[in-house]
């Protein structure tokens, strides 16, 4: 593995930490009732500490797309998940439990086999405009489809998030790499052209994983993780020549890292059917939340002159 990659990968880590920091947050937030506006979470402190932590995970992220190719740095986004289970056990005062440990552990061993067959040298080639408009349109289209009214809604959107934040990850390589290795003074028309798109996906992709995460954090903040990678791959294998390492057998065992990384992300992330025990699986408590699920304080209430005392429990 070149230091380039090296670099890339560290970045990634980092970055994931700040993205899991985020998602905890912004499922908090949500958490606190369905009926929470866009103009409501402008005014709220802890919606712009969550686009914040997001803000500095998405620079990080950017700065690794410039060292890496988007199959190794995509697939690292898994990271979020395994990163988010400590920190939501923390939040809820909590241990980890033996599932969330197996969880991570098949999430890294995925992801070590992603790396060994996805590292390479630092990207080169870009998106066209006519590409990245191509890219664009199509996205749109598949993100319309997936918001529609409808059943499972959560799901849906966190699909449509993580194929939007793939996407901008994709331009914003685009854009990363043709301005920085160029002498010229200024972005060329084009460059400008693919930034607002990566602006629009970008904010999109945060917006719908907010309303995503309303019915809980822990089946959308899986899928999120998994499409994200998805459509990046799709692109980088499709359009940027960004190839697997390996031959047959390096697609095999891509293939095979992606099986056990996705696995252990639905270990992650599963919400039991019964309930849930907080020794086995403490953090699946905590993200199979759903607001309104909390057990109502009893009222207090004056007691009847002839009983002693002032206050009673209804």
């Amino acid at each position: 593995m070149s230091a380039a990659t090296l670099l890339a990968v560290g970045l990634s880590l980092v970055s994931a930490v700040a993205y899991a920091a985020a998602a905890v947050a912004q499922e908090r937030l949500a958490s606190r009732g369905p009926g929470t506006g866009l103009l409501r979470l402008l005014g709220t402190g802890a919606w712009w500490s969550a686009v914040g932590l997001n803000a500095a995970a998405a620079l990080l992220h950017v700065v690794a797309l410039k060292y890496g190719p988007l199959t190794v740095v995509q697939p690292l986004g898994a990271l979020t998940l395994v990163a988010a289970v400590p920190l939501g056990a923390r939040a809820a005062g909590r241990r980890v439990g033996t599932a969330e440990w197996r969880g991570t552990a098949l999430t890294l061993l995925g992801l070590a086999a992603l790396l060994v067959t996805a590292s390479g040298p630092a990207p080169e080639r870009v998106l066209s405009l006519t590409e990245a408009l191509a890219v664009a349109g199509t996205t749109a289209a598949l993100i319309g489809v997936l918001s529609r009214p409808g059943a499972r809604p959560g799901l849906r959107h966190a699909t449509a998030s993580g194929v939007a934040s793939g996407v901008a990850s994709a331009l914003t390589q685009t854009v990363t790499v043709a301005a920085t290795d160029r002498t010229g003074a200024g972005l060329s028309v084009a460059e400008v052209v693919v930034a607002v798109l990566v602006a629009a996906f970008a904010t999109g992709g945060l917006l719908l994983s907010q309303t995503a995460y309303r019915g809980g954090l822990g089946a959308p903040l899986a899928v999120v993780t998994l499409s994200n990678p998805l459509a990046a791959a799709v692109i980088g294998l499709t359009l940027l020549g960004q190839g697997l390492r390996g031959g047959a057998s390096g697609v095999l065992l891509a293939l095979a890292g992606a099986g056990v990384a996705a696995r252990g992300v639905f270990l992650l992330t599963r919400s039991p059917a019964g309930p849930v025990d907080d020794e086995e699986h403490p953090v699946a408590a905590v993200l199979a939340l759903e607001p309104g699920t909390a057990t109502a304080e009893p009222a207090l209430v004056p007691r009847r002159p002839e009983q002693p005392g002032h206050l009673t429990v209804r």
